[in-house]
């Protein structure tokens, strides 16, 4: 099912090299050999076998790839930065060349940096790679080797959770990052990796249902070869036909998205054929359908309209008549093209006098893209999911009114399209046209559409909602760009109520938090030179509210002892005073204010806890809320109700499953009524089998009354279950 990549023997590797690479290159090859045996002689894998095989492997992917020799050297040398002391990049650079030492740099994760979390150090190592990518892309093919024997041993990992963890990012990162390259060879073996260790339950599964059909699935094959092999010959072309079948992550997407079972999906075979010509390809093309039904809607052409990974194909989907009475696809390339589906880039890769191939520097300008949006996405985590959403996604494939192609991420809007031709365009669009009809500007574009961008010289430019319309980072940049050139006092403005309502949000106080010396390390790290740069950044989009907040809060604990009440004065017997209701625990006259938590919403008669909080007095939560739970130990204070307790009424949130009926609503909201209860909100919703799910948010006056209204609840007609629930 997938290239046979294996950890060569030196003299093999060295032979492998000679054979593709032209000159003396073999002989930095085998030095690099002999180093990293030499750094890694006292280093064993986690399986117990010797260092030296994981580099090997690393190399060996590389000369299977035909790159040139400082790049499988690197691959040789790639752990040696990181794992060994004694080596620097000085020594690199002396034992080799600069472009080496540079190669092995860029793949050098950034585990020995300190970062906040794991997110942050994750983001900031693939951050460093695109960094490097983009002014090598050789890197990346150095990683991606990396990570396939790396996943290859997982299984000797002691930990299921990091196994787990490990599976999750190379399907997040690694594998789309391969498709986006064309690497097949590797993305498709790296997907089905991950799936071993992500859902081992589905993939075993997965692999009993696969080999209970491999006779069946292997007959089918050699009957559609048999037959298309025979009219290729009466046509006297030149060609190679093999069969396969789908890799079991391909199978399992389409079982979890499309929610099929294993006995619904047919088109488990692909056929490939491969000839001499483009002229070929259609030939054969030709051929296919004339034996077989096409199934509509399922022919691509990817040869007039290659993807923007340089892959090249006919792909059609057939279904075989009376031998073959299911769907089966058929895919037609030449033999350059076929190296190019399974290699991408790396088939690619050359060096001229001149530098690099001017046709590849045009189609890895995607790399440059992501750096440059990059630079202004400072939150850890929306890096890593702008990455997924911007270049791991399918493609459509979109018409300019003069007829041109252009490729896009699938669920990109006339917006992105409109970025994606000029920022000018973008910046004056007023509204957009899909087939000759105008449409909102939010509208996803599909395939095969015809898209006219309508611009005015008059128009006011982007509004920050346009983030929320865009779909790809390169829009969401230029976005980015002209709200922080053009409305720095409206992005100020706006900033700053953002992070005054996350604040609020949070419990603390604007003021308290919003001090220079607390941004001093947002600024430091992102080369700001005022504090107000911090919320014009908010304000355009650059940073969230929730990022700014968090780090200063956290800078906030660092140089501000807790807030907490003094202790009790044991020598004094003054009565507690209550406030609002409330008496805090081991206080007296504290002038405190106090105020109910919405998150959780407690009644008199509830447990409840009190939390200390910023600006804001002391918020009272029931006790079991889950906000409570995870708050800071020492801002808790024991609470409890007064004796005569709070007065009013308070907002309860409950939920109400039922059997939708006619009427249902009337006679709950009627019998609510007649207990005297008011209702403040409700929302509903029904499912296919026609169950009822009803929110209310009730106006109440104690524990009591609300456990006597759901008791009498559970006893209408039609009424499954009623419950309390958090929030009001």
């Amino acid at each position: 099912m997938y290239t046979a990549f294996e950890a060569l023997p030196l003299d093999q590797m060295l032979a492998r090299v000679q054979k593709y690479y032209p000159g003396d290159g073999y002989l930095m090859v085998e030095k690099a050999y002999h180093f990293a045996e030499k750094a890694h002689a006292d280093q064993k894998r986690n399986s117990g076998e010797p260092y030296i095989i994981h580099p090997a492997f690393v190399a060996s992917v590389l000369t299977e790839l035909m790159l040139d020799a400082p790049t499988v050297a690197a691959g040789l040398l790639h752990d040696t930065l990181e794992d060994v002391d004694w080596v620097t990049m000085d020594v690199l650079r002396e034992e080799f060349s600069e472009e080496v030492a540079q190669l092995v740099d860029g793949v050098t994760k950034l585990n020995k940096l300190d970062f906040a979390d794991r997110e942050e150090a994750q983001a900031e190592s693939v951050r460093k790679m695109i960094l490097a990518m983009s002014r090598d892309i050789r890197v990346v093919l150095i990683k991606l080797a990396d990570r396939l024997h790396n996943m290859r041993t997982l299984k000797y990992k002691p930990d299921p959770e990091r196994q787990r963890a490990i599976a999750q990012e190379t399907l997040d990162i690694y594998a789309p990052l391969a498709h986006r390259l064309g690497v097949y060879a590797i993305k498709q073996e790296l997907e089905d990796l991950s799936l071993r260790y992500i859902d081992p339950e589905g993939y075993q599964r997965l692999v009993g249902l696969v080999g209970m059909r491999r006779q069946e699935r292997e007959e089918n094959i050699r009957i559609v070869i048999g037959e298309l092999s025979e009219r290729l010959d009466q046509e006297g072309l030149h060609y190679d036909i093999d069969g396969r079948s789908k890799h079991f992550y391909s199978i399992y997407r389409k079982m979890v998205l499309q929610h099929k079972s294993f006995d619904q999906i047919y088109d488990l075979i692909a056929i490939r054929v491969l000839v001499d010509t483009e002229a070929d390809c259609y030939h054969v093309l030709g051929i296919v359908h004339a034996l077989w039904n096409q199934v509509p809607g399922r022919f691509k052409d990817y040869i007039s309209n290659p993807k923007a990974n340089m892959y090249r194909s006919l792909h059609t989907t057939v279904v075989g008549g009376r031998k073959m009475p299911f769907p089966f696809e058929v895919q037609i390339r030449t033999w350059e093209m076929h190296r190019v589906a399974e290699y991408g880039i790396a088939a690619h890769w050359r060096y001229k006098e001149g530098g690099k191939d001017s046709d590849l520097d045009r189609r890895l300008y995607w790399v440059r893209q992501i750096l440059d949006w990059s630079k202004d996405t400072r939150d850890s985590q929306e890096f890593i999911d702008t990455l997924r959403t911007d270049l791991f996604t399918d493609e459509v494939f979109l018409f300019t009114p003069k007829g041109d192609v252009k490729s896009m991420p699938k669920g990109a809007t006339p917006l992105d399209f409109a970025y994606a031709i000029h920022s000018g365009v973008g910046n004056r669009c007023v509204g957009a046209k899909i087939n000759g009809r105008i449409v909102p500007l939010d509208t996803e574009l599909a395939t095969g559409d015809r898209v006219e961008i309508m611009t005015s010289p008059s128009a006011k430019g982007p509004s920050i909602d346009w983030l929320r319309i865009c779909h790809t980072a390169q829009a969401k940049n230029k976005i980015r760009q002209f709200l922080k050139k053009e409305r720095r006092e409206e992005n100020l403005e706006l900033g700053r109520s953002m992070v005054e309502h996350e604040c609020k949000r949070r419990g603390c106080a604007f003021s308290d938090v919003y001090k220079p010396e607390y941004c001093e390390s947002i600024m430091r790290k992102y080369g700001l030179q005022d504090p107000d740069d911090i919320l014009a950044a908010v304000g355009y989009g650059g940073m969230t509210a929730a990022y700014v907040v968090g780090k200063l809060m956290d800078e906030f604990r660092a140089h501000e002892p807790p807030a907490v009440p003094p202790p009790p004065d044991e020598s004094r017997d003054v009565p507690r005073k209550p406030i609002n209701g409330i008496i805090l625990q081991g206080n007296t006259n504290i002038n405190v204010a106090v105020n109910f938590a919405r998150c959780c919403n407690p009644v008199p008669g509830d447990d409840i806890i009190g939390y200390i909080t910023r600006g804001r007095g002391v918020s009272i939560h029931k006790a079991n809320c889950a906000n409570i739970r995870h708050a800071e130990p020492e801002r808790r204070v024991p609470v409890s109700w007064a004796e005569n307790g709070p007065t009013g009424t308070f907002c309860v949130a409950i939920k109400i499953l039922a059997n939708d009926r006619v009427g249902l609503m009337a006679d709950i909201t009627s019998f609510l009524a007649g207990m005297g209860v008011s209702i403040r909100n409700i929302s509903t919703s029904v499912n296919a089998r026609r169950d009822a799910n009803i929110r209310l948010v009730l106006e109440v006056r104690s524990r009591e009354q609300v456990d006597t209204v759901l008791r009498q609840l559970s006893r209408q007609p039609d009424v499954m279950d009623v419950f309390r629930v958090s929030g009001g």
